[in-house]
């Protein structure tokens, strides 16, 4: 898959794509990133790509024809018609199911905007789909672009070490969409204090049990909207619902 990125920054990038256990991804080119830099585009002297609101108002506004520009010269060299993704604060959250859906796919082109914003005309004609992290707000879209990179990147076989790990993530479906357990290493006692004793029996059924139970009890504890759209799928056993009375 193939993303691509404008950005005014793509030197942000740069120690991303080649570092950590996911530059696996980026170094083998199951994911493709391509940055492409609007101030390539624009035109005159000081190649400006932003200028003052019209109507007034503090900072300033990105320009849509360098944009447009830079969009047109990434199509050029793609021969998908990928869609072209915004990171605003009206965009739908990033999820787990979105983050599985764009692992699946050939890509995108990201849009990662800057100082008060972009010039509305190029985001009606020109953007498919808007994204956003949450509700608080970034000082550009770089920032969010290589979460969703870091994200898919994961997902790609062959990437982290253990095939499986990404199945007992939070928010996997593996896990019905609960939050993952806790985790111990060594050593045994640290600060005094021991590893739950279930872990140290080698009882797999029952380190299992553990483990969903702990699910359970931080997902009610700090996601219940997690728990219930579980329990509305139908994922909760008799036995999940006995752990979660019990909890209060």
């Amino acid at each position: 898959m193939r993303f691509d990125v404008i950005t005014l920054f793509p030197e942000l990038f740069t120690p991303f794509l080649s570092v950590g256990i996911t530059r696996r991804a980026f170094e083998s080119g199951q994911v493709d990133v391509q940055c492409t830099n609007p101030r390539d585009f624009a035109t005159g002297n000081y190649r400006r790509v932003d200028d003052r609101p019209f109507g007034g108002g503090p900072g300033m506004v990105m320009m849509a024809q360098p944009l447009e520009l830079s969009l047109a010269h990434i199509r050029s060299q793609r021969t998908d018609a990928a869609p072209v993704v915004l990171f605003s604060p009206i965009g739908k959250r990033l999820d787990h199911a979105a983050v599985q859906r764009w692992s699946n796919s050939s890509g995108a082109i990201l849009v990662c905007g800057r100082y008060e914003g972009i010039d509305q005309r190029f985001i009606d004609t020109q953007v498919d789909e808007q994204i956003s992290l949450g509700d608080f707000v970034l000082s550009g879209g770089e920032v969010p672009a290589i979460a969703l990179l870091d994200a898919v990147a994961r997902l790609q076989p062959g990437v982290l070490s253990d095939s499986d790990s990404h199945h007992m993530d939070s928010f996997n479906p593996s896990l019905d969409g609960l939050l993952d357990c806790p985790h111990y290493t060594r050593p045994e006692e640290w600060a005094g204090v021991g590893v739950p004793d279930v872990l140290l029996s080698g009882h797999h059924g029952q380190i299992e049990r553990w483990r969903r139970d702990q699910r359970l009890k931080l997902t009610a504890q700090h996601r219940p909207d997690l728990l219930e759209i579980a329990r509305a799928a139908g994922l909760l056993s008799r036995q999940d619902e006995a752990v979660l009375q019990a909890q209060g």
